[in-house]
């Protein structure tokens, strides 16, 4: 696999997989589709993924397996870091409403950046 499908895919999953402060439901819960766009370095262009956020959790759709840490705070505002094996994606951002938008840089191996857009679909 690809250094950047698993990494694209992980610095998606990091905008949403976090856990939020709030226990019920969270105005962010619902299905995005997620654009993820390499800007620098040796990493795939861009991707799109689904994710589901139910009750300020998200689940990324594919097999893959990702260690997440962070969080979707309630006004909006994404941080979190997502890792396999040696390499690691930091993503920050913000939701409003039913988009947002981000950067996502690796470490720990391939260096790449890039942002991500996202768009509530339902």
């Amino acid at each position: 696999m690809r250094v950047m499908s698993w990494l694209g895919a992980m610095a998606v999953a990091a905008a949403f997989l976090a856990p939020s402060a709030q226990a019920q439901t969270n105005k962010f819960d619902g299905t995005w589709s997620v654009e993820v766009v390499t800007e620098k370095g040796d990493c795939d262009r861009a991707y799109r993924y689904s994710v589901i956020v139910q009750n300020g959790r998200a689940r990324y759709g594919g097999t893959e397996r990702f260690d997440v840490n962070g969080q979707v705070r309630p006004n909006g505002s994404v941080s979190a870091s997502i890792s396999r094996g040696q390499d690691r994606a930091n993503v920050s951002g913000q939701l409003v409403g039913a988009t947002g938008r981000g950067t996502w840089t690796t470490a720990g191996g391939r260096s790449c950046s890039g942002y991500w857009n996202a768009e509530k679909r339902g």
